[in-house]
């Protein structure tokens, strides 16, 4: 652990993963924030794509905790905050990109491509290692590696598609 303590999650994710998985949820994120009032924030999704319920985050707040009591990896007093990722979700991991296809994004490069760091657009997949969206001016292939943050757009589209099927 780098000797300023803990600056963002990557050193959580791999003790609490295998936790949540077997207990049927995928970890979306972790974030490490804020210095006077630390927050540890864990974002989690049924892997089964149900909506998370409270009762489903109580129960990954017990886990976690009890295994960041044994693990001890942070050095100071922290708050622990878990919650869904809502639909405006952050796409953190590759797959992200294809099981999202069809629905818009910001995207955020670390770097600039093409003299631009942010864009916005319909997500249309991966091909190898970059990510492909049609923004204004047609088709962008971005590099994952170059994705400093990424996240769905509230949009029409995505309300539809998550709104409860209504019985016939």
């Amino acid at each position: 652990m780098p000797s300023g303590g803990l600056n963002n999650g990557s050193e959580i994710a791999p003790l609490i993963e295998p936790s949540l998985e077997a207990m049927g949820y995928r970890l979306v994120r972790v974030a490490f924030l804020g210095a006077r009032r630390a927050t540890l924030q864990i974002m989690a999704e049924r892997i089964d794509e149900t909506p998370m319920t409270v009762d489903d985050c109580t129960e990954i707040n017990r886990s976690v905790s009890a295994l960041l009591d044994v693990a001890d990896p942070i050095p100071n007093a922290y708050m622990l905050e878990v919650s869904s990722p809502g639909l405006d979700r952050p796409l953190t991991r590759p797959e992200d990109y294809d099981r999202f296809a069809g629905f818009e994004a910001k995207i955020e490069l670390g770097a600039p491509l093409e003299g631009r760091k942010r864009f916005r657009g319909r997500i249309l997949g991966r091909t190898e290692d970059r990510v492909r969206i049609v923004a204004e001016n047609g088709e962008v292939q971005l590099p994952l590696a170059a994705i400093a943050k990424a996240k769905l757009v509230i949009t029409d589209d995505l309300l539809a598609a998550h709104r409860p099927a209504r019985p016939h």
